[in-house]
């Protein structure tokens, strides 16, 4: 556990912000432990140079075999944060595995009534489809140790504070793919591997029309694609405007692939779907990542190689009295 004269995060909740504190985060584990505490104390201290203070609840620091503490302590943890009106933003430590222990724990309905800002990914992707599931709109960012990092991505804080802080933004990358593009739909997806789990369940969201973005990491190729067969025979991909992949690296190479790749995969399905699927999206296990309101109405268009992705009216900063007026 951190010491108390270093850690700028408080393990306890507290009703009563700090003076001139103008956003309140609380920080929470839902997956995987910590494997490093210090990444608590780190990322506390980058939110303190902006005058925000950090409330850790107890999962950050438990852990349960491969866990962050039992699923109970997980559960109410995430549930208490999200439906405190003292906190500002929910922020996940880390991802791992073991949100979807937690679906059928968690009152999405009074989460949604609040209407929170909460982030996380990878793991966390079971979080963000089930709330949409619910009509809630949460953001798939950055976690606690890419803010802990000894040199933070600059491109990762100016898309967290950029859409955190206001009701609408525009992300600009280099794409591969069609080149020209211009369509509009709900913006969702997150990690491969957990929206092929959720698949076939009641925690996916029944999205037509929408724009899907995907990553993942780790994972082979064959694997991969049978993940996305997955979503395609579930009729999932066809009724997309748009495929969006983020970052897969690294893509393990398997004795017998000869050739096959990520590559082969990608250039399979798009002879297979009539959906464009757009390659460059800066998301994933990576230290560059953007951050994206999972449910929310977007736009994208491309033209010659350049992508712009537009999207408003999710939870954010702005409507906070008091972050409107430090900011």
């Amino acid at each position: 556990m951190p010491s108390a004269d270093r850690a700028p995060a408080s393990r306890t909740r507290t009703t009563a912000p700090r003076p001139r504190t103008p956003v309140r985060i609380g920080l929470v584990a839902p997956s995987g432990s910590l494997p490093d505490p210090g990444v608590v104390d780190r990322a506390a201290a980058l939110f303190a140079r902006r005058g925000w203070q950090v409330s850790a609840g107890d999962s950050v620091f438990a852990r349960e075999q491969r866990f962050a503490g039992p699923d109970a302590l997980r559960a109410e943890d995430l549930e208490s944060f999200a439906t405190d009106p003292a906190i500002d933003l929910v922020l996940s430590a880390r991802g791992g595995y073991g949100m979807v222990r937690l679906l059928d724990r968690l009152d999405f309905p009074a989460i949604r009534a609040r209407r929170p800002i909460i982030v996380g990914y990878s793991d966390f992707t079971a979080f963000h489809l089930a709330y949409l599931a619910h009509g809630g709109i949460s953001l798939a960012g950055p976690g606690a140790s890419d803010f802990a990092a000894p040199s933070p991505d600059p491109f990762t804080l100016e898309q967290f504070f950029a859409v955190t802080g206001q009701a609408s933004h525009q992300l600009s990358f280099d794409a591969a793919g069609p080149r020209r593009l211009q369509v509009s739909g709900r913006l969702w997806g997150g990690n491969l591997a957990m929206v092929a789990a959720l698949t076939g369940t009641p925690w996916m969201p029944a999205v037509r029309g929408g724009i899907l973005f995907l990553e993942d990491v780790g994972e082979s190729a064959y694997r991969i694609e049978r993940m996305l067969y997955q979503l395609f025979h579930a009729g999932i991909l066809q009724r997309q405007r748009a495929i969006l992949l983020g970052s897969f690296e690294p893509v393990p190479a398997m004795p017998n692939d000869a050739g096959y790749g990520l590559d082969t995969v990608i250039a399979h399905f798009r002879a297979l779907l009539e959906v464009p699927i757009v390659c460059g999206l800066p998301f994933g296990h990576v230290a560059r990542k953007a951050t994206l309101p999972v449910g929310a109405r977007a736009r994208l268009a491309i033209a010659r190689g350049s992508a712009h992705l537009s999207f408003s009216r999710y939870p954010n900063l702005s409507r906070v009295a008091r972050y409107r007026s430090a900011a």
